[in-house]
């Protein structure tokens, strides 16, 4: 059988075409775009759009289509298989590494992010119930979050993995609380200084370890993803160290739906080096014996639409993006955020919100 005809037969399993009619449909400018895609699995796939060797009209229909059918999983390539022994071999996610997506992904330009996100800069999922907008959908996010935690004036918080400062600023504008905002980026460090200048908010550079203080609460949102199943323990115990022994934890993270040690080996390589989604499993295991696990709630199917607006963002204003970022640039990131957008849609990838406490007297009363 040749390449491409083994390679259209296993689009075809998820009624995807080549040269097809459908928005989903690819089409395909390079013939080695068959033997690369077979050697290489996702890392090739990714790589290959990068080139310019094919195209799709509708990238997250196509993707959708792919993870709902599980056809990425039936390409087991080399990379992959390296991949999953470093990471059973090494820490990836050691201290001594913990910067490096700092300066890999949120270092490479403020700009970016701020024609991508919304105004207040928040880089984690949007909570649409209410919400018509990206701004708004952000807000409620941010609020829902305190109102979990149950925020009240003159507490001491946590924020592990601050970004750009938007819970920081939230909190302390909307709940009169002082805020202590930690990240391994130095561009954020930089603009969440200048966000929050007049607040009482502290923005760090700073590792999660060597965080020594307590605080009324903790929230991490969107950086747990960063932190590597070796350290899902140690995670947990320093938020219990930091936490007060009335206080509660918030964990917001991308979820999948299996344990698993690595990341996609594209999206280890161009977006989020060292990263990888934790489980259900692997969450509970790294709480038992810390925490009394009081709330746990998943609104993946946002993901979505918060990705499908920060792609519209994105794109909406490439024209003045152009002049800091070449052409490979702009497929790579509309690659990234309309296959994640994808990953949620398919139900492949959740988010969740946990709410952590050392034993809450009379229970916690959800605030969803």
């Amino acid at each position: 059988m040749s390449m491409q005809k083994r390679v259209i037969e296993l689009l075809a399993l998820a009624e995807i075409h080549v040269n097809g009619p459908n928005p989903w449909d690819i089409k395909v400018h390079n013939d080695r775009f068959y033997a690369r895609v077979l050697a290489g699995g996702s890392l090739a796939l990714g790589e290959s759009y990068m080139d310019g060797w094919w195209d799709c009209p509708a990238l997250d229909q196509l993707f959708t289509r792919i993870f709902s059918s599980q056809l990425d999983k039936k390409i087991l390539t080399f990379a992959m298989a390296w991949a999953a022994i470093k990471a059973r071999l090494l820490n990836l996610q050691r201290t001594s590494k913990a910067f490096e997506i700092g300066e890999a992904h949120y270092d490479i330009g403020n700009y970016l992010y701020k024609a991508m996100l919304d105004k207040r800069m928040t880089y984690t999922c949007g909570y649409w119930k209410n919400a018509k907008n990206l701004d708004v959908a952000q807000e409620a996010k941010l609020d829902l979050v305190c109102k979990k935690v149950g925020l009240k004036k003159g507490m001491r918080v946590l924020d592990i993995g601050c970004g750009w400062g938007s819970f920081a600023k939230f909190a302390a504008e909307k709940y009169n609380v002082s805020v202590v905002g930690i990240t391994v980026s130095k561009e954020q460090v930089e603009l969440a200084r200048e966000r929050c200048k007049g607040l009482p908010v502290e923005i760090r550079l700073q590792d999660y370890r060597e965080v020594n203080e307590k605080f009324d609460r903790v929230v991490s949102l969107g950086m747990f993803e960063h932190v590597g199943y070796k350290n899902y323990r140690t995670y947990v115990q320093v938020a219990k160290h930091c936490l007060a022994p009335d206080g509660l934890f918030l964990l917001h993270t991308i979820g999948g739906n299996a344990s698993v040690t690595t990341t996609d080996p594209w999206i280890g390589k161009y977006i989020f080096p060292n990263s990888m989604l934790p489980s259900i499993k692997q969450i509970a295991e790294a709480c038992e014996g810390l925490f009394v696990i009081e709330d746990w709630h998943n609104f993946g199917a946002d993901y979505d639409k918060t990705l499908m607006a920060w792609h519209a963002n994105f794109e909406k204003k490439w024209n003045k993006l152009s002049s800091q970022y070449n052409e490979r640039f702009h497929r790579m990131w509309r690659y990234y955020l309309l296959a994640c957008a994808a990953s949620f849609r398919s139900r492949k990838n959740q988010l969740w919100q946990i709410v952590l406490s050392n034993g809450m007297k009379g229970g916690y009363r959800s605030s969803r």
